[in-house]
């Protein structure tokens, strides 16, 4: 039987951006999509983390919560924590790729299929995107239409306008 393993959360709010952050022993773990409810986080933990028992415990995520508040301010063009991604060996691929896009950069699916060499995997590409568990910091906002237009996003289109916004990048309504 596995042993407990502990999982450290709060629920972050600041300026109008309201989202639970996650953590383990290894690193940032989840954060959700704005104005999810705690019930989104636990039944990810459920899923992912079977083991998992949610502590809350805002200082243990201090870093990341100031990184996030500068990211919101326009001031962090680069998030340091480290990360603990729960997913299958070809979603941890594709989000490692996402952590390759540059502030106020863009790709498309296919960029991001062609880098992790399955240039013909543009479909499961989106989808490993749509399961990201590390909204705003894994950059899956930063993954455009080929033609530059705004495509899916796990927390609704507003927010991925937001994000963009701030890193002041130029889409295709």
């Amino acid at each position: 039987m596995k042993q407990n393993e502990n999982i450290y959360y709060t629920k972050f709010d600041y300026n109008g951006w309201t989202m639970y952050i996650a953590a383990t022993e290894k690193g940032l773990c989840y954060v959700g999509s704005q104005n999810e409810p705690l019930n989104d986080l636990e039944n990810w933990i459920k899923k992912h983390i079977p083991n998992g028992i949610l502590l809350e415990n805002q200082e243990h995520l201090s870093s990341i919560i100031v990184e996030l508040k500068e990211y919101i301010d326009g001031k962090n063009i680069e998030f340091t924590s480290t990360f603990d991604l729960r997913g299958t060996p070809f979603q941890t691929k594709v989000w490692n790729a996402l952590c390759t896009i540059s502030y106020g950069e863009t790709k498309c699916y296919s960029d991001i299929a062609h880098s992790i060499g399955n240039p013909k995997a543009v479909r499961a590409v989106g989808t490993a995107i749509g399961a990201n568990p590390i909204a705003v910091i894994v950059p899956c906002h930063r993954v455009l239409g080929k033609d530059g237009s705004l495509t899916g996003y796990s927390g609704g289109l507003h927010i991925k306008e937001k994000l963009l916004q701030i890193e002041n990048i130029q889409y295709k309504r």
